[in-house]
């Protein structure tokens, strides 16, 4: 008998191909919706404690407003991913921090692989 885990490794492999594979590794996702030819993805960042504060003693302290980004099409519809990013809150200084991700091409609303990817075909 497989764990759930352990069932759900297939899934996110797939899920690393089609996506960046960077939410699959630090957001899980929460939900997702069809709408004709739109299909929206749900993903709210891990609870884990960020690496780069593991030096302060830091707690979960709820999430930055909701972005919305436009990702490669997938199977003739729209991508649009989700994102809730978490903050934290060091317990001695009350400081609210968060890590810095790089998840939006700058200027645009959609992931930097997509306009890594449009950027290139513009140039045919």
């Amino acid at each position: 008998m497989f764990s759930k885990q352990e069932a759900l490794d297939p899934y996110i492999d797939l899920l690393k191909i089609l996506l960046p594979e960077l939410l699959i590794t630090h957001f899980d996702l929460t939900g997702h919706q069809t709408e004709g030819d739109l299909l929206h993805l749900d993903f709210e960042e891990k609870p884990d404690i960020p690496k780069e504060f593991s030096s302060k003693l830091v707690i979960a302290h709820g999430f930055h407003k909701e972005i919305t980004i436009q990702d490669f099409p997938v199977r003739g519809k729209k991508v649009f991913l989700h994102i809730k990013r978490r903050r934290w809150l060091g317990k001695q200084d009350k400081e609210v921090v968060q890590r810095d991700w790089n998840l939006v091409a700058q200027g645009t609303r959609m992931t930097t692989e997509f306009a890594a990817f449009l950027k290139g075909l513009s140039q045919y």
